[in-house]
């Protein structure tokens, strides 16, 4: 089954998959609905999460991604101290970071082709950070994520580069007319390998905020 999520980066040739979706079949993190913006944007309560974490500095997005997900699936799939395998869980976040622009930007941040790709994996409840496996390759971190109050913009379809920058502007224009102020950089959330029937495919633009 964690099989099919490789091929989420790497090919379109699928046989024997969901046209639907499979996240179903994953832990997702648990969340309290706290406010609600409009029919597709929400203010949610997250918990503390424990993430494994990769950082690649590839300008290319499509590149980008493939790299640091094969390095965070290998990890689940026992590329770790114990050798364990790992249940996959869903979303995928992945986020452009960018050293030379300020938190206070989120705009440009996720808009630097210059800037890092990273990509988290959620790790399942049963895990804390003295329990989880340690990896073995360097580039992947265990993190343990605060728990906090996260503006979220969710639509179906494709989820390229374009799309997840249009779809951040619009995220930061509805914030702008809130009662919320932001407080960490812009996020993707991928729930669907692209196999899914578009209109099926769920996605997240995440941002932290904070109540004004």
């Amino acid at each position: 089954m964690l099989r099919i999520l490789l091929i989420f980066f790497s090919t379109s040739l699928i046989a024997g998959c969901s046209v639907v979706g499979i996240r179903s079949s994953y832990e997702q993190p648990s969340f309290d609905l706290i406010d609600e913006l409009n029919s597709y944007t929400y203010i949610r309560r997250v918990p503390s999460l424990l993430v494994a974490e990769t950082t690649v500095d590839i300008a290319d997005y499509d590149q980008s991604r493939n790299v640091a997900f094969k390095r965070l699936f290998n990890y689940i799939s026992g590329s770790n101290r114990t050798q364990s395998d790992i249940e996959m869980t869903v979303p995928v976040e992945s986020s452009y970071i960018s050293e030379q622009i300020s938190m206070t930007a989120p705009v440009e941040s996720i808009r630097t082709a210059e800037g890092q790709m990273r990509m988290r994996f959620f790790l399942p409840a049963e895990y804390s950070y003295q329990t989880a496996p340690e990896p073995t390759d360097q580039n992947v971190n265990l993190v343990k994520i605060p728990a906090q109050s996260q503006a979220v913009l969710r639509f179906n379809g494709q989820a390229n580069e374009s799309i997840v920058e249009s779809k951040t502007l619009e995220l930061l224009k509805i914030l702008d007319n809130s009662g919320w102020g932001i407080i960490g950089d812009p996020s993707a959330y991928f729930y669907d390998p692209p196999w899914t029937i578009s209109i099926f495919r769920r996605n997240e633009i995440v941002i932290s905020v904070i109540k004004k």
